[in-house]
């Protein structure tokens, strides 16, 4: 039964037509753009994977191996592609294990909506079967959650879900559904959200702050920028390069703001933070002017604050009010989203070149040269080194390829070393520092951009904990590549433990399955290199094949990653050795 009504106001408004909850779910899925969600079904869910069914030819479901990869695979869709992703799971354990990646996607600002399931309405607070307080248990850790109990509140909820989950700086949404409201018929239409009372996603920026900032730039001597993935979110790439190459400040970047200007532009001077490069730690505490545009002055880049950066002048450029001043005073704070406030702020800065500050980066880049990287990428030692693998990926994608991470000492490695040529390429869990992303994050960093190149780069301890979604790369035949770099430990915690532990290796040594093997059981083309001789070729091997490829390269047991900042210490005592 169907009832038309005329739309009067927003061509986007769909008919008014009468059908279920269940359908109304996947009608606000594709009204909203959605293509491709990953998820995994069950009882309270299961009204919704109907209907699911009957529009396979619309909206791809992909079955993950476990909830929490629906969420790691919806994390790196969402990262390459800039859209939301989605993923689905049942009550109860189903919507429990989505937990994990909902707090990895707050703390990294990425779009993402979760439907789950939950018993009928009549059951809530009984201890029914799989029922779960998963609203309880997801505030803390999504930008905004709700329980819809009956199915006139699809529409408006959803609408709501997808507009904040995408707008200001971004971030989760939940929406918990329960059963009779997916059984349940009603009128049906469905209008985008365009706004919510009382929330206001991009503050409008200052134009006497903007000038204020501009006077300061002007003025400094060594000024200096550290960008994040704020300029991603923000569109701002190619204002972030014209603002650098018109004022010629030397411009470092957060691990999660990579790629949004070339590695190899003059003016990137690399990475801040814990394992970042030794130029852009030691002189944050040199600079006359602090420029941040889009990152939130985390511990793991500032070190201890009450030593960081306190000679400068601090400009903030800032999309979400709530991080000025949070860590680090603000000067001058720059609300607004970065592509409009960059925007705004480059016809007031001056042309200069800086060279004298730029030679500072220099000296300090050619000591970590000789102490570290050559160490890492050119090793004389035997054994191979997980910088060289990163090299050879260089090389062999030319530097295109998105590089995926996971958490470790292979991610500040990939971080340290891996090349890009455009932006989006470097998808790793931040804040979170979540073991076991890597894996379905490639493999929906890779179904959302099927033109790229994508290499997950795994340590072996992260690469067990969601090991079993082989199973989507088989089934699927993604081809993403993965490269598990296996030191046979926790490499992290064994440096830690050498470093601060008088080397008491507690629990750090991995006794390990033969990774080959397992791949091989999903069909999927596996190698084993532990040569320096062999590594060049099979790269290269792996990087030109179009389907599904497994890498285990053996690396050394002890390296250590440098420089490092230890944990609580000044930007200015990073060690590099």
């Amino acid at each position: 039964m169907e009832t038309v009504k005329e739309k009067k106001n927003d061509p986007k408004k769909t008919a008014t037509i009468k059908i279920t909850g269940a359908e109304a779910i996947i009608h606000c899925l594709l009204a909203e753009g959605v293509d491709l969600l990953y998820g995994y079904p069950g009882g309270a869910i299961m009204p919704v994977y109907d209907e699911l069914y009957k529009f396979q030819d619309k909206l791809t479901h992909v079955l993950t191996r476990h909830e929490q990869g629906a969420t790691h695979a919806a994390q790196g869709y969402a990262r390459v592609t800039g859209k939301v992703g989605v993923a689905m799971a049942t009550s109860g354990p189903g919507a429990t294990n989505l937990v994990t990646g909902l707090a990895d996607a707050q703390i990294d600002s990425t779009p993402m909506v979760c439907i789950t399931g939950q018993v009928p309405r009549h059951l809530l607070g009984s201890d029914a079967f799989q029922e779960t307080d998963i609203i309880g248990i997801s505030t803390p850790v999504t930008k905004w959650n709700y329980q819809i109990t009956k199915a006139s509140e699809i529409a408006e909820i959803m609408a709501k879900a997808f507009y904040i989950a995408k707008s200001g700086r971004p971030g989760p949404v939940l929406v918990d559904i329960t059963k009779n409201a997916q059984f349940e018929e009603f009128e049906f239409s469905y209008e985008p959200c365009k706004g919510v009372r009382s929330y206001n996603p991009v503050p409008k920026p200052d134009k006497n702050a903007i000038a204020a900032a501009a006077e300061l730039i002007n003025a400094a001597k060594k000024p200096y920028i550290v960008w994040g993935q704020g300029v991603i979110l923000g569109k701002a790439e190619a204002q972030l390069k014209a603002f650098v190459e018109k004022t010629g400040i030397p411009a470092a970047w957060t691990i999660l703001g990579a790629s949004a200007l070339d590695t190899d532009h003059p003016l990137n001077v690399g990475m801040v933070g814990m394992h970042g490069n030794y130029g852009p730690n030691v002189l944050t505490n040199e600079c006359d002017l602090l420029i941040a545009i889009g990152m939130r002055f985390d511990d793991r880049v500032t070190g201890s604050l009450d030593t960081y950066a306190k000679q400068a002048k601090v400009i903030h450029m800032e999309i979400d009010p709530a991080e000025i001043n949070k860590n680090v005073k603000a000067d001058i704070a720059v609300l607004g989203n970065s592509k409009e406030t960059l925007e705004l702020l480059l016809p007031l800065v001056q042309k200069n070149t800086h060279e004298a500050w730029h030679d500072e980066f220099k000296k300090r880049y050619q000591i970590e040269f000789d102490e570290v990287i050559k160490n890492d990428i050119h090793p004389t030692k035997q054994g191979l080194t997980m910088g060289e693998v990163i090299e050879e990926i260089n090389l062999a994608s030319k530097n295109k390829a998105v590089i995926v991470t996971d958490v470790g000492q292979h991610q500040m490695i990939a971080c340290r070393y891996a090349k890009f040529k455009q932006s989006k390429s470097n998808i790793t869990s931040g804040g979170l520092g979540t073991m076991g992303f890597a894996l379905p994050a490639a493999i929906g960093a890779k179904m959302g951009a099927m033109e790229r190149e994508v290499v997950a780069v795994i340590g072996d301890g992260g690469y067990q904990m969601t090991i079993q979604e082989l199973g989507v790369i088989f089934q699927h035949q993604v081809p993403v590549k993965i490269v598990v770099l296996n030191n046979d430990h926790l490499g992290m915690v064994r440096q830690w433990q050498e470093l601060f532990f008088d080397k008491r290796y507690a629990s750090t040594v991995m006794v390990n399955p033969d990774f080959v093997k397992i791949a091989e059981g999903y069909h999927i083309e596996s190698k084993r290199v532990s040569e320096r001789k062999d590594l060049k070729a099979t790269v290269q091997e792996m990087m030109a094949s179009d389907k599904p490829y497994f890498l285990e390269v053996k690396v050394e047991k002890e390296d250590n990653v440098f420089p490092m900042i230890p944990s609580g210490a000044s930007v200015s005592d990073i060690r590099l050795k």
